[in-house]
């Protein structure tokens, strides 16, 4: 059966994938143009804050001064696919001088209405589409600003074009992360267009069906993905915002969503506020994030929190935080980001990050990003340096799918307790079974007196598998230092020159190795803690600790 059904999924993959291919020749054509052409809007009913775009810009992608551009010159071609992408999505609009660059702005547009009008790969790609749409929106007020007629009929016509692109395709889109854009472009054009109510009003249906389909009751990513938790609350918020501005009612499921989303967000925010390194989620600062939606009112600061959300347990002593992976993998068609660490741990004292996940190396390269999904590169346990979940490597399939799990796994027994002694947290799974013959549990403790982290990694023995050899690997964060003592039954953690951890595992071999971190923009060379040993058929807990060096 399993062979049939991945012979099945192999010839899906090459029908879907020779549709789009199919698809893409026919975008070019006049016909499909022509099918694009409607109604050309006589003007914007409303001037959306461009302020609320904010969230969206990166500072980091954008520096000039575009004033000093020429027009003609500007499209040149560009280093780098990414560099293209970043210059069509017109994020970068809201970086400019709004007093000084309106010409120059509709001279760089004009320009690229002409050599844009039909389907080109990388500038019609729906994200980039989506994006341009609700910058260009946004923007209106200077795009605008003391403009003659026929700049101000081409930009509208263009608008209505690329918008009617994204509605014919929005219902084969099967990325929900650009899902939300495409949805959110559309609907605002519905909006600010008196003469595209219809956009609108579809828009918020598609919207409300994506929102049941992609949250779970606590208003968190199926997929458990951090990073999607917070790019969603942006455009929902934005969406919003734009509602209001519209003098439009806003729908009872937008608030709902809205208010969860932030408390996802306010519960898995680290002291570093950046989002803890699980399921695809990378290190950035949420700090001008948090300025944005305070400044919208929405009173992050007054958030209540709490303590499980999206799988991920959330233990906080008076000094110590611990963010402890508890679920199972998503499912196969949300799993394209799924790193393969169950019951990981990344664990901050105070502010200091200590204990970290690699992160995801989507910023960095396809390499990256595959080295970042191995089970050796979280804070847990390995069985013979084997990852918990395999991965699909067919390219027709990671074309059609996407990059998805081949195996799942059950994780059960999950008990929290939180006492004014302690706060324990426990559970097991059993992604080991079949290959090795062991369950995994893994219990970690927080002492509230002393801050100390008590951790017990048990391998229970299911069926005999012959020698396997374990290995527990705990990844320090970048700078911080590590030496194993004389007596190598210990590790002293340097955070600073006046602070310091001790990692104990009592009748257990200890070493310090090299590792690398993948959790920004470029890897980075960090040390990992290692617990490693060989069992035979038996039963076997690991107990450690990490406590403060006095």
């Amino acid at each position: 059966m399993l062979n049939l059904k991945s012979v099945y999924f192999y010839f899906l993959a090459k029908k879907i994938n020779f549709i789009k291919k199919i698809k893409k020749i026919y975008f070019k054509t006049n016909l499909y143009n022509n099918s694009l052409k409607s109604k050309t809007p006589e003007q914007l009913y409303f001037y959306p804050n461009p302020f609320l775009l904010s969230s969206l810009t990166n500072h980091k992608n954008f520096s000039f001064q575009i004033s000093s551009v020429v027009p003609d010159m500007f499209w040149g071609k560009q280093p780098t696919k990414k560099d293209e992408r970043n210059l069509n999505n017109f994020l970068w609009l809201n970086l400019i001088d709004r007093k000084n660059d309106g010409s120059v702005i509709q001279k760089i547009i004009t320009v690229w209405i002409h050599n844009n009008s039909k389907y080109r790969n990388i500038v019609w790609e729906s994200s980039i589409i989506s994006k341009r749409i609700i910058s260009w929106i946004l923007n209106s007020d200077i795009i605008l600003n003391n403009t003659d007629n026929l700049f101000r009929n081409n930009y509208l016509q263009s608008i209505i074009v690329q918008t009617n692109h994204l509605k014919k395709n929005v219902r084969f889109e099967d990325n929900h992360s650009k899902k939300i854009e495409v949805i959110t472009a559309i609907l605002l054009t519905g909006l600010v267009f008196r003469e595209y109510e219809e956009n609108f009003k579809q828009g918020i249906k598609d919207l409300e069906k994506l929102i049941n389909i992609f949250f779970d009751s606590d208003g968190f990513p199926i997929n458990r993905n951090p990073e999607d938790l917070v790019k969603f609350s942006k455009y929902l918020i934005l969406v919003k915002e734009c509602i209001k501005e519209a003098q439009q009612l806003v729908p009872d499921f937008l608030d709902e969503i809205i208010e969860k989303n932030l408390i996802c967000i306010k519960s898995i925010i680290t002291p570093h506020n950046t989002l803890p390194l699980f399921n695809g989620s990378t290190e950035n600062s949420l700090e001008n994030y948090i300025s944005y939606v305070e400044g919208l009112n929405y009173k992050f600061s007054k958030i209540k929190t709490i303590n499980k959300v999206g799988g991920l347990q959330i233990m906080k002593g008076k000094k110590s935080f611990v963010y402890f992976d508890v679920d199972q993998p998503p499912r196969k068609n949300f799993s394209s980001n799924y790193q393969s660490g169950p019951l990981s741990f990344e664990f901050f004292l105070e502010t200091d990050k200590i204990i970290t996940n690699c992160g995801f190396g989507f910023n960095i390269s396809k390499k990256a990003t595959l080295l970042s999904r191995l089970t050796s590169a979280q804070s847990t346990l390995t069985l013979n340096d084997t990852s918990v979940v395999k991965f699909e490597r067919n390219k027709s399939l990671n074309s059609a799918f996407g990059y998805s799990v081949k195996n799942e796994f059950n994780v059960f027994n999950y008990v929290f307790n939180d006492d004014p002694l302690e706060i324990k947290c426990a559970t097991s799974h059993d992604a080991y079974e079949i290959n090795f013959g062991y369950h995994h549990k893994r219990e970690l403790k927080i002492d509230k007196k002393d801050n100390t982290i008590h951790g017990s990694d048990i391998l229970t023995k299911k069926f005999p598998k012959g020698t396997i050899k374990y290995n527990i690997r705990f990844h320090l964060y970048p700078g911080i230092s590590a030496v194993q003592t004389i007596g190598g039954k210990s590790v002293l953690i340097q955070i600073k020159k006046n602070r310091s951890l001790i990692f104990t595992s009592i009748n257990e071999k200890i070493s310090v190795e090299k590792s690398i971190f993948l959790g920004g923009n470029k890897i980075l060379n960090n040390l990992c803690i290692n617990i490693s040993g060989n069992i035979i058929e038996k039963n076997k807990s690991i107990n450690w600790e990490i406590k403060k060096n006095i």
